[in-house]
């Protein structure tokens, strides 16, 4: 296993971070990636991927982890954390820290890519959402509408740069980076944990401690105030608080985990049948953290994960609903797990402070 280390983050004079949009450069230059699949290790291991090492762990981060996520091109990974940055990793090669971008006030709960990779999204229990520029880690914008923490936020992944937050405020706001202020409201009565984003940008996605994922449909709702907003759409099933959401590679399907330690993937497809809820996962377990934990799929929808506060990373089968892996390591609560959108590699962020970027059998 083999340990890599960021830079240390810059303080002033008194010990506080540096201004919003501080970076820590790189130290040492890329060298080129070194063809790896395919060899045997000495202990006999296939290797399936370009990583340094079939498992790596990843540290620097002066607090727990909640969130991370591959850059588009899969080179990158970022990382978000209670101690209020974000750290970029280099994938491959020598796993470098190359940047720590500083600007939030308290834990980032959530960050995600724009499909272009040239910026990031992220939001955080200071009440607000923002943007960064990924070549140099400055803020591009700021947006603080929210009356409570942000707990969830989803790009569009085709088309223009939009974007929904949801927050304890009860609130779904959406978002166009050309636009100053929000561009919708929705508003309901519970606290929102998780959203996300339909692919032609007209539907989306929330739940939260109300334990039902509501599906808005933006057509309809009419201004931005968004006081007299209803969903078209409950999905029910679960029997407490969903704290992920993740739409399927072709969008046919969404992935939801919940505080009642069950994993579902519900079909939503106009006109489905009634009962949406097409498979359950289960082994993976919440506590009485109460954390935020994520899921997602695999780039071809074979396989799905998902965050367990039992320290280990699960990998299901999405036809069999068998768990295909159960990965030790961490010491702390898994609170999110992605996988690569190229290689047949995951990535797992913990509250032991730590990523472990593993591969998995091709």
């Amino acid at each position: 296993m083999a340990e890599k280390r960021t830079l240390p983050v810059d303080t002033d004079e008194d010990g506080h971070v540096e201004d919003v949009g501080t970076i820590v450069p790189a130290k040492k230059a890329r060298t080129d990636q070194e063809l790896v699949v395919g060899t045997v290790t000495k202990d006999g291991i296939t290797r399936t991927s370009n990583l340094s090492a079939p498992i790596i762990q990843l540290s620097g981060h002066a607090g727990e982890l909640f969130s991370l996520r591959f850059s588009p091109d899969g080179q990158c990974l970022a990382s978000s954390s209670f101690d209020k940055d974000i750290f970029c990793w280099r994938v491959y090669d020598e796993n470098e820290n190359y940047m720590v971008i500083k600007g939030h006030r308290n834990a980032v709960l959530e960050v995600h890519w724009f499909t272009d990779g040239e910026a990031l999204l992220s939001c955080s229990a200071d009440k607000t959402a923002r943007c960064w520029d990924t070549e140099t880690g400055q803020q591009i914008k700021k947006l603080g509408e929210h009356t409570g923490i942000v707990n969830s936020c989803c790009p569009l992944r085709r088309g223009a740069k939009m974007f929904v937050t949801g927050s304890d405020d009860n609130t779904v706001k959406l978002w166009d980076m050309r636009v100053k202020k929000s561009v919708q409201t929705l508003r309901g009565s519970f606290p929102v944990c998780a959203v996300a984003f339909a692919d032609a940008g007209d539907q989306v996605f929330s739940g939260g401690l109300d334990n039902t994922i509501k599906l808005w449909d933006l057509r309809t709702q009419g201004g931005s105030s968004g006081e007299a907003a209803e969903p078209v759409l409950l999905l029910k099933g679960h029997s407490d608080s969903v704290t992920g959401l993740r739409l399927s590679p072709d969008g046919t399907h969404l992935l939801s985990n919940a505080m009642d330690n069950t994993l579902r993937e519900w079909d939503v497809r106009p006109y489905a049948p009634p009962n949406r809820c097409t498979k359950v996962f289960t082994g993976h377990i919440h506590s009485f953290e109460k954390g935020l934990l994520r899921c997602d799929y695999s780039p071809d929808a074979s396989q799905v994960t998902c965050g367990s506060a039992d320290r280990m990373v699960y990998v299901w089968d999405s036809s069999s609903r068998k768990v295909l892996y159960k990965l030790p390591g961490h010491t702390g609560s898994v609170n999110e797990v992605v996988f690569h959108p190229k290689d047949p590699i995951i990535a797992s962020a913990s509250s032991d402070k730590t990523i472990f970027l593993g591969e998995l059998a091709a």
